[in-house]
């Protein structure tokens, strides 16, 4: 299994998209470089049954551990919970041991180390895969999700039409949605999305692409879409936290804000890394001490991820940035652009420049971020801000109404503060 990051939490977390790249199946395991089958209309939950039971009786079978390593990173990107990478490290690791040159191990380890936000190690399994496995598929996705964090947006596009070439499946049209939407082709993206979504081969399948196209409408502002989008795909997965966060932010936009704090409160009992989102609202709505509370489980997941060795720099950056240190975010996202320079660190370090009162180098990022040519109401929204720091009324007003025409509900307190500032270079005193 692969998984794509959210823009992504984000993401995500970031961000992203993905499909069972390798299922369990007994008495149907891999070997060599045979493509993985794709069994249909089960879940995650059955596989880990299945390779559980299986590997009760049978230990030492290499290709199994490799394909329930898999199944548990399908199960932690439907889930958003992130114990599942540990289960799926574990059985990875066991699979190498067994086998160390199982190819389906190797393009698991660099699944995982793209969700763990390590594209660097992700690269260099993807790579060990490619120069054992070139014709096993999967192995480019892994590539294009590395290259794609790293910003390096040319080699991503490169590993993607290899994907393409050799298995146009949902894996790789997930892959051209967010490629295509980075671009600003929203209606190419839309396409990639529904046919990925008709050969969707299980309902956690079928609801990620649901999702993926709620996430679109959403980008674009229509709330309503979204909300469509997000529905369809509970009915298919009642339990998918990405989901559920997603229609929490429509229907909040959409004024109907109980039902939004219910999807919310539903979302992050599932998946904390939505928890930040949930506060925002909150702090919006006028409840500050409950803001406070969801902040308070961020900096505490934080605190344990990087005790882990799986901070999110990125995450934290930006959490810093608007509700905290806005030093402490600048010196996290400084050390992750030194990692990786792609669009989203590029608004998060200028916007962190920005908040610590650097206004000028900032607009250099805001710039940078901008230059894949996609349109994002939030990016929009933070060079307006900047420019208007620098007293540049022209380009800042161009920018904040950029924002708002891209999704006039980007974020609940963005959204006001952008009408604000219109209104106030309208009527300036």
């Amino acid at each position: 299994m692969t998984r794509l990051r959210r823009l992504l939490p984000l993401l995500v977390c970031t961000l992203l998209g993905g499909a069972l790249l390798v299922l369990f199946s007994p008495g149907g395991l891999l070997r060599g470089n045979e493509p993985p089958p794709r069994p249909a209309g089960r879940s995650p939950e059955v596989y880990i049954d299945l390779g559980q039971e299986h590997l009760r009786r049978h230990p030492d079978d290499a290709a199994t551990w490799a394909s329930l390593g898999h199944a548990y990173l399908e199960q932690a990107r439907g889930s958003g919970d992130t114990a599942y990478h540990g289960k799926a490290q574990g059985a990875f690791e066991r699979s190498l041991r067994l086998s160390p040159g199982g190819i389906d191990a190797v393009i698991g380890m660099g699944a995982l180390a793209n969700a763990r936000h390590d594209f660097a190690a992700g690269l260099r399994w993807g790579e060990r895969a490619r120069a054992a496995a070139p014709y096993r598929w999967p192995l480019y996705g892994v590539l294009t999700d590395a290259y794609l964090e790293l910003g390096d947006y040319e080699r991503a596009e490169a590993s993607l039409r290899r994907m393409l070439d050799g298995r146009p499946d949902l894996a790789s049209f997930t892959r051209v949605a967010r490629m295509e939407h980075l671009h600003g082709h929203d209606d190419r993206a839309r396409h990639a999305l529904e046919r990925a979504r008709e050969i969707a081969a299980s309902s956690t399948e079928y609801a990620f692409c649901l999702w993926q196209l709620g996430e679109l409408a959403w980008s674009s502002g229509d709330a309503r879409g979204a909300v469509a989008a997000y529905d369809r795909a509970l009915t298919a997965e009642p339990r998918h936290a990405p989901s559920l966060a997603g229609r929490a932010r429509a229907l909040a936009a959409l004024g109907r804000t109980a039902e939004a704090l219910r999807d919310y409160a539903a979302a992050v009992a599932r998946a904390p890394s939505y928890v930040v989102e949930y506060g925002e609202l909150l702090e919006h709505l006028g409840d500050r001490a409950g803001a406070r509370r969801q902040y308070a489980v961020f900096a505490a997941q934080e605190k344990l991820l990087a005790a882990g060795g799986a901070g999110d720099d990125l995450a934290v950056g930006r959490f810093e940035a608007d509700h905290g240190d806005p030093a402490a975010a600048v010196r996290r996202l400084r050390a992750e652009w030194k990692r990786r320079q792609s669009v989203e660190v590029a608004d998060a370090l200028g916007w962190a420049l920005h908040r610590a009162g650097r206004h000028a180098e900032a607009a250099g990022y805001a710039a940078r971020a901008a230059r894949l040519g996609g349109r994002n109401a939030l990016f929009a929204y933070h060079r307006g801000e900047i420019e208007r720091a620098l007293g540049h009324p022209d380009a800042a007003r161009a920018h904040l109404a950029d924002a708002l025409s891209i999704n006039p509900h980007f974020s609940p307190g963005g959204a006001t503060r952008a009408r604000a500032a219109l209104a106030e270079s309208a009527h300036p005193a």
